[in-house]
């Protein structure tokens, strides 16, 4: 449900913009590097590359923003002083965009804050079977900037992090392309 809300939101908004002539609707792609540690309270760390794709509304002209994730965190499987452990974790994110107003043209530089929904779970094979599967939804907030070429093409680098419950924290670095639709 909360799905269609966010494509219907989306949907009307695109739809204002349009007739105004002011859209900046975007999509993109990136490979990312992501970072948990401390999982399971021992020191077991997810650290490992990844991929993301993401989509955003960005009035032309306006400094701020909409910007929605799918980011896969990864899994990893190591041996902790409990025993072996596997963890695996995936992410949705909302955020509000704020873009710096610098005289450079074709360069964004921004900052953005929201809500991750998180989805996480791991379990230690040996001694014993013990799993945990948990969700959740945590503030988040991010750091980057892109690049524009050919006018709707653009390179994007950036930061995000927020917290899990059963790991310190999620750190994201991300290298992605994204296309402007209209």
């Amino acid at each position: 449900m909360r799905k269609l809300l966010l494509a219907g939101a989306l949907v009307l908004a695109t739809g204002a913009a349009h007739a105004d002539g002011l859209l900046g609707l975007y999509a993109g792609a990136g490979i990312t590097r992501a970072k948990m540690e401390d999982i399971f309270h021992t020191n077991f760390n997810l650290s490992n590359t990844s991929w993301k794709i993401y989509a955003g509304l960005r009035p032309v002209g306006f400094p701020l923003g909409i910007d929605v994730d799918y980011m896969d965190l990864g899994s990893a499987a190591a041996g902790t002083f409990k025993g072996a452990a596997h963890a695996n974790a995936k992410a949705f994110a909302a955020y509000a965009v704020g873009y710096a107003p610098i005289p450079v043209p074709n360069i964004d530089v921004y900052a953005k804050g929201g809500l991750a929904r998180w989805q996480f779970s791991g379990s230690y094979t040996q001694p014993s079977l013990f799993s945990v599967s948990d969700n959740g939804t945590n503030f988040a907030w991010g750091l980057g900037g892109q690049v524009h070429f050919l006018g709707r093409l653009a390179v994007r680098l950036e930061y995000e992090h927020f917290n899990v419950h059963d790991a310190d924290n999620v750190q994201l670095y991300s290298l992605g392309v994204s296309y402007a639709i209209l």
